[in-house]
């Protein structure tokens, strides 16, 4: 058990501070990230002191600020158990039946989703359920995706420019479930590199390091976007063969890929067989006025990646691969491919979101989203902290400066006036970097946002 927990924190030691509060945030951090799961039991206060070459006064010291903190439960005869402090989730949109909440209820912003179009998506499991008829009399075995989904898809791919026929889609149980297929696919070789953007999207890294996969970070920033120059260089210096981008309002930063980058990378990926694989899943939350047209980042070497969960209701886990005809026929004979696929009437329900009600949903998802996005970023006007406004996607990418507390002391500091937020290592390939940045989500309402941001003012003046 001391191994495992020793692994779970990292290099703890390098943190700067008191031994004991920086034992007590790797150990917060080691909870959060999945590394430590809850309900782990700790070792006794004599096995971590010897286990960590601590001693036992600053062993007891950290714990003692993880028990006041919520992170530990202690029973006496039991041990104590790592766990998650009780909150009351709160992660609504004016596109639910918004509570609002008690005003002392606690935030949770550490999730930039959003919840379902209740209306259409109700309408849309009558319809779903009208339909499934044919379903119940076929085998339900997993197949690439229903035939209507699939045509749908592949006409929305078309009518962007992007020319697609049905057989070149495959349906998975989400984005991640399509980066995991890949994955098992083409990344056969776990010695060599996979470039990914610094920061990146958390659950992208975690299944790229369940992978065991080297990873080769290049910069992207809210403000410059994607560093081309770099990533060119880095390409021809390691020669990866497979690289993970979110280019359409990336997460965290809501950086867009502009058509010239799109093209440069396009052009570099085929010139030194590098596989992209593009994820696509904020591409529908365009909220500029009107929303651009910047091409899909496309070539022979790209794979698209998209979702219905960022878009629609994170609970749909309806994702989807667009590639060449014959990857899909391969991926379809990988045995994890049957895991990976959602239930036929989840389908069902994707189809009829996707299809006449979409063009609705995604106007009065933007226009909400939008005066969220410009309520957030006037609340933070006069903090001293410096961030971009990005044209896209659920998240504002905050960077706090060289003064006052770094990410994590903040977000614990925040966690203890009750308000969940996500530190810049959680995005960074190496898990120790970024430590000036938080991602904020904008998927709250206004006045949830409101409370957020007063209690990270008053983080601040203590």
């Amino acid at each position: 058990m001391e191994t495992g927990f020793v692994a779970a924190l990292g290099d703890w030691r390098t943190r700067p501070g008191p031994l004991a509060r920086t034992l007590a945030a790797a150990v917060r951090d080691a909870v959060v990230d999945g590394r430590l799961p809850a309900g782990t039991r700790l070792p006794s206060e004599r096995e971590l002191a010897r286990t960590l070459h601590l001693s036992r006064g600053t062993v007891v010291a950290a714990l003692s600020l993880l028990r006041a903190d919520g992170w530990l439960r202690t029973r006496h005869g039991s041990g104590s158990a790592v766990r998650l402090p009780a909150r009351l989730t709160e992660r609504t949109t004016p596109w639910s039946l918004d509570r609002g909440g008690a005003p002392d209820a606690d935030l949770d912003l550490t999730l930039a989703v959003t919840a379902a179009p209740h209306d259409a998506y109700r309408a849309a499991l009558v319809r779903a359920a009208e339909r499934c008829a044919p379903l119940l009399v076929d085998s339900g075995v997993a197949t690439a995706g229903l035939p209507r989904l699939r045509e749908l898809l592949a006409d929305r791919y078309t009518r962007a420019g992007l020319a697609t026929r049905p057989e070149q889609i495959l349906v998975t149980a989400g984005a991640q479930a399509a980066l995991t297929l890949l994955l098992d696919h083409l990344h056969t070789d776990r010695g060599a590199p996979v470039l990914v953007e610094n920061p990146a999207y958390p659950g992208a890294l975690a299944v790229l390091r369940a992978r065991r996969a080297r990873l080769l970070p290049v910069p992207v920033s809210a403000r410059d976007g994607w560093d081309i120059e770099h990533l060119t260089a880095a390409v021809r210096r390691h020669r990866p063969h497979l690289a993970y981008l979110v280019p359409d309002f990336h997460n965290p930063t809501g950086a867009h890929m502009d058509r010239s980058a799109r093209r440069t990378l396009a052009a570099l990926a085929d010139r030194h067989g590098l596989t992209v694989l593009a994820d696509e899943t904020m591409r529908d939350l365009d909220l500029r006025t009107p929303p651009g047209s910047e091409p899909h980042l496309a070539g022979p070497r790209v794979i698209q990646i998209g979702s219905a969960s960022k878009t629609l209701w994170s609970g749909l886990r309806v994702g989807w691969i667009r590639a060449t005809a014959e990857l899909v026929r391969q991926l379809r004979g990988n045995p994890l491919q049957p895991q990976l696929a959602p239930p036929p009437l989840e389908q069902l329900i994707a189809a009829e979101l996707l299809g006449d009600p979409l063009p609705a949903l995604l106007a009065d998802r933007r226009a909400r989203l939008r005066a969220q996005r410009d309520h957030l970023a006037t609340l933070l006007a006069d903090t001293g902290w410096t961030y971009t406004v990005p044209p896209g996607g659920l998240t504002l990418w905050l960077y706090l400066g060289g003064a006052g507390p770094c990410a994590i002391d903040l977000a614990a500091r925040a966690a203890a006036r009750g308000l969940a937020l996500t530190p810049g290592p959680r995005f960074s390939a190496d898990q120790a970097t970024l430590t000036r940045h938080l991602r904020l989500p904008f998927t709250a309402t206004p006045q949830t946002l409101t409370r957020a941001v007063g209690l990270l003012r008053a983080c601040c003046t203590v």
